[in-house]
């Protein structure tokens, strides 16, 4: 029984993989989008990305290298999974995706 378990947590981790390359691969032919002007929110985003990216940092960075851009909805998907296995906070949950989806 744990042999199964075990070979279907490599096939779920080498679905993910193949998927996250072929989102990746689809993100970097894109062209770049022209930056928003600046404002007041402007500040307050990027306080939000700089507190995103301490959070990575400390609750991601331990095992991961920091991924390539993938869409935000597979990145939500990936960021719920990761929550559970690493006993992740809601609010961190929040900030690190909004610092992965930028």
């Amino acid at each position: 029984m744990k042999m199964k378990s075990a070979i279907s947590a490599v096939v779920l981790a080498l679905a993910m993989l193949l998927a996250l390359g072929a989102a990746a691969k689809t993100a970097g032919s894109k062209d770049s989008a022209t930056p928003a002007p600046a404002s007041a929110s402007s500040t307050q985003d990027e306080n939000m990305h700089v507190e995103g990216e301490k959070r990575f940092r400390s609750n991601c960075a331990r095992c991961h290298a920091a991924p390539p851009k993938f869409a935000p909805r597979m990145m939500a998907t990936i960021v719920r999974h990761m929550r559970v296995r690493a006993n992740i906070t809601d609010e961190d949950m929040r900030l690190i995706l909004r610092y992965m989806s930028e």
